[in-house]
C-alpha cells in the first residue's frame, strides 16, 4: 500500500494547452523535489463511449502524488518544497474554479 495526494482541477482554462505545458515544464519540477514523493501521475479526461448512463466528471485534470507511507506525506507537506509549489501555484496560466486536494491509502486491488 502506498498514500496518494491528489490535486483536482474543477473549472476550465481559458487556454488549457498553456496551462498543462506550464505545469508539466515548470510546476512538476517543484513537486518532484518534495521528500519522499515517488511518482507523480497526471489524469486528464478523454472522451469515451460507455453504453450504460453515467454521469461525466468537471474535472480539468487531476494530478496523483505517490508516496511509500503517510509519513513520507506529512513531510512533504511540511517541506519548504512544498511552500515553494503553492506560490508557484500563483504563476499559473489563467484559470477558473476550485482546486481539492485529498490525501488517501492507495490499495492496489487488481492488476494484469
Amino acid at each position: 500500500m502506498s498514500v496518494s495526494y491528489f490535486v483536482r482541477y474543477e473549472g476550465r482554462a481559458p487556454n488549457l494547452e498553456a496551462f498543462l505545458s506550464y505545469y508539466r515544464q515548470h510546476h512538476v519540477p517543484i513537486l518532484g523535489s518534495m521528500p519522499g514523493l515517488e511518482r507523480i501521475v497526471l489524469h486528464a479526461p478523454v472522451e469515451s463511449r460507455d453504453p450504460f448512463p453515467v454521469t461525466p466528471d468537471c474535472f480539468l485534470f487531476i494530478v496523483q502524488m505517490i508516496f511509500g507511507s503517510r509519513e513520507d506525506l506529512d513531510r512533504a507537506l511540511e517541506s519548504g518544497a512544498r511552500a515553494l509549489a503553492r506560490e508557484d501555484a500563483g504563476n499559473f496560466p489563467p484559470f477558473e474554479g476550485t482546486v481539492y486536494h485529498q490525501a488517501a491509502l492507495s490499495e492496489e486491488i487488481f492488476s494484469k
